[in-house]
């Protein structure tokens, strides 16, 4: 219980600042942080909680994650719909008091896009669904390829949750315009549950490629690098 309630509130920190800061602070008039700050925001939640709670559950914060360290040999088959669940429950939970404090402002009509994951008419630069599993798919890749070898037994100790947490500041730096960035099925689920709409029915790219291009990784990772 204690890895699952530290995958709770990973995946919960993850959502709340790194989606908080998109829907609060990214276009926020003259003192807007843009893209640059919500891509780092989203390294912050990760880096900072892998250092807290790590050490506890391995840090997933990610079903994409918790299926590409199986794949890797890492994690164990039997666990994975315990962390799955406890990370969906977690990034609903902080969706739910983003749109609690975002309810509570003055001129609230709707949550609009409420920093959800999509692609064609969603995406916010007009990419394609192409575009969208291409990018999800190679981002998530090399997001765990990093996971994988900065933990490695054989990597220099303590530095893992640094390199983690800046290779998803990278990966939101370069896939903002492309998706929102995704690359981690909770994070998406539970915006879309809030946004509704066409949102929802995009949904399935955002597990799928992710989490295929977890697995490709930690296919890799295992074969070619995990070996002396």
């Amino acid at each position: 219980m204690k890895k699952l309630f530290a995958e709770f509130f990973g995946t919960f920190w993850l959502v709340f600042g790194g989606c908080g800061s998109a829907i609060f602070a990214a276009g926020f008039p003259d003192l807007g942080i843009g893209f640059a700050g919500v891509a780092l925001a989203f390294g912050l939640t990760v880096l900072t909680m892998a250092y807290a709670v790590g050490h506890i559950s391995g840090g997933h914060f990610n079903p994409a994650v918790s299926f590409g360290l199986w794949a890797g040999g890492k994690f164990p088959a039997k666990d994975l719909l315990s962390y799955i669940i406890a990370q969906l429950i977690g990034a609903i939970a902080a969706a739910g008091c983003l749109y609690l404090i975002l309810s509570g402002k003055s001129d609230f009509v709707d949550v609009g896009g409420f920093a959800a994951n999509g692609y064609g008419d969603l995406s916010p630069d007009g990419y394609s669904m192409t575009s969208a599993l291409i990018a999800e798919f190679v981002l998530t890749a090399f997001f765990l390829l990093v996971i994988l070898g900065s933990t490695n037994e054989r990597a220099p100790k303590g530095f893992a949750p640094i390199a983690i947490g800046l290779a998803l500041t990278l990966i939101h730096l370069i896939s903002i315009p492309i998706t929102n960035t995704s690359v981690n099925p909770a994070r998406s689920t539970s915006q879309a549950l809030f946004a509704g709409g066409d949102f929802t029915g995009q949904l399935w790219l955002f597990w799928l490629a992710p989490i295929v291009g977890a697995i490709v990784a930690g296919f890799i990772h295992k074969t070619l690098f995990d070996k002396e």
